[in-house]
């Protein structure tokens, strides 16, 4: 791993907790349980769009439990820094917005309530 994907990783890493700790304690409790894992960017071999931010995968909060893949969340570090414009307080902010809204999927909210909670 190269200096720059550790060191955006750190940022990223450090910033998901941040987050975690300022969420009410009904959402931080299930935001603590749930797996993030940070790659350089996604995989277009496994249908991935090349500049995806983040992506969540497995059942809803909801749903666990009737589903066989484990729910967690990927954040794209390349990606969420080009969106940032190589900026280290946007990076901060994309990784915020990003991981809210992968969050939101996982308890059960769909696009719609995510743009409305500013998520998009």
């Amino acid at each position: 791993m190269t200096g720059k994907i550790q060191r955006l990783e750190k940022m990223a890493r450090d910033e998901v907790v941040a987050v975690i700790e300022e969420l009410p304690a009904p959402l931080a409790e299930p935001a603590r349980q749930l797996p993030v894992f940070f790659e350089r960017k996604p995989d277009p071999d496994d249908g991935q769009e090349e500049d995806l931010l983040g992506l969540f995968i497995g059942p809803e909060l909801a749903d666990e439990g009737y589903e066989t893949l484990p729910a967690q969340i990927i954040l794209f570090l390349e990606n969420l820094w080009d969106e940032a414009e190589e900026n280290e307080s946007a990076f901060r902010n994309e990784v915020r917005i990003t991981y809210l809204h992968e969050l939101g999927h996982y308890l059960g909210l769909d696009e719609d309530d995510l743009t409305k909670r500013g998520l998009e």
